[in-house]
């Protein structure tokens, strides 16, 4: 048996500290709580312990060192993004996030699932990283926000995909790619709703898919028991996804007073990606109308989202990485108390949140059975959620990663 020995151990439920905190942990599990420390005891000092974060939003297979955000589509093969993503991984975890979603392949790979290998490779223990639930390839049509040929408007003919590929028109098209996700290991469906910031045609909340199209995507995904994530912006959109049976919402920038109460109304979860707006790179080098496209999105995203918060919309956290760098995922905190949130509410976004958005009950709390993913910090996070951003002490079912 293990014991960790802290200044104190947040309950995410209460917002209530102990002081001790005293966690003890058997191979993979936490099997108590409180009372005089057994077996090895690790001393932690002034940290604060917390349960793992959680991330329901980013891209592992994308950003990190050496990726070029426009080119790297041509550039990069499946075997180096694959090697790049392991220390996207890395980052990540060090970072304090202990679960992820890997939210859609927006790039070529031959139809094989990259993000489902990574899974594999870090629940083997050959790299280090978080516990990853895959989506596969995220389904988009042809020419939609997550086409991977989109990004850099590239010309006719380059950069051919396949159905396997999450290129998919028409209902027959979108069933084959939900089957080929779920055949080869994803556990979430991503979709494209509407336009994005980055879209070079139409509007941002311009839908996508037509409703049957839609409903077909969700049928599939819903009888095979998997979830469904879509990318979706502007309120017409976001109501065609929920009305649809789309579960979780992406971003859902620029929503108005009814689609909020609708979101409530069906229990819908939106992860919000607030901090890309405070500071997204790639910007920097996109062309002018895009830059403008995004200069009218983002201050109505952030008026929407608050809304949503005071209105009680189920929020978990979603960083985005790469449109902020990986391993910078507590950033989405900050800016979700900017938003309007409290800094409980924020880390129960990024933990029992994140754990009902992904229909698990082994995590996301610090708590006899669960799974011991741990993190600590310095500071007090109900006082300062900026603490998050440093995170001294990581621990993924009870293996000490950082300290």
């Amino acid at each position: 048996m293990l014991t960790l020995k802290a200044a104190g151990l947040l309950d995410v439920d209460t917002g209530e500290i102990t002081r001790p905190g005293i966690l003890k942990i058997e191979n993979d599990r936490i099997v108590g709580l409180g009372g005089q420390p057994e077996g090895e005891v690790m001393d932690l000092g002034d940290l604060i312990l917390l349960p793992g974060l959680m991330d329901m939003e980013l891209n592992l297979l994308m950003g990190g060192p050496g990726e070029h955000p426009l080119t790297g589509q041509m550039r990069d093969d499946p075997p180096l993004r694959m090697m790049r993503a392991t220390q996207n991984a890395r980052r990540t975890l060090r970072a304090g996030f202990t679960t992820v979603r890997n939210l859609g392949l927006f790039c070529k790979t031959g139809g094989y699932l990259l993000d489902v290998a990574l899974m594999k490779a870090i629940d083997a223990g050959w790299v280090d990283g978080p516990r990853i639930v895959p989506a596969g390839h995220a389904i988009t049509p042809t020419g939609g926000h997550l086409d991977p040929t989109m990004f850099g408007a590239f010309a006719p003919h380059v950069l051919k995909l396949t159905v396997e590929e999450g290129l998919a028109n028409g209902v027959d098209e979108i069933r084959r790619a939900v089957r080929h996700n779920i055949k080869h290991g994803a556990q979430v469906i991503k979709m494209c709703g509407s336009g994005g910031a980055m879209s070079h045609s139409g509007p941002s909340g311009a839908r996508h898919y037509s409703d049957q199209e839609v409903l077909a995507l969700t049928d599939e995904a819903h009888r095979r028991g998997l979830r469904v994530a879509a990318h979706t912006h502007g309120s017409e959109a976001v109501r065609q996804m929920v009305e649809c049976g789309v579960d979780c919402i992406e971003h859902a920038f620029m929503i108005d007073d009814d689609t909020i109460n609708l979101l409530i109304k069906r229990g819908t979860w939106v992860v919000a990606t607030q901090a890309l707006i405070d500071s997204m790179p790639v910007l920097n080098d996109a062309e002018p109308e895009i830059q403008a496209k995004a200069a009218l999105i983002f201050p109505r995203a952030k008026a929407s989202i608050r809304n949503a918060i005071e209105a009680g919309v189920k929020i978990a956290v979603g960083s985005d990485a790469p449109a902020i760098p990986h391993g910078k995922n507590a950033l989405e905190l900050v800016a979700l108390v900017d938003r309007g949130m409290t800094p409980l509410q924020a880390i129960q976004a990024a933990t029992i949140v994140g754990a009902d958005l992904i229909n698990v009950t082994d995590r996301g709390r610090l708590a006899e059975g669960l799974l011991a993913d741990v993190i600590g910090v310095r500071g007090n996070p109900l006082e300062d959620i900026r603490v998050l951003q440093r995170v001294p002490f990581v621990m993924k079912g009870g293996k000490q990663f950082v300290y």
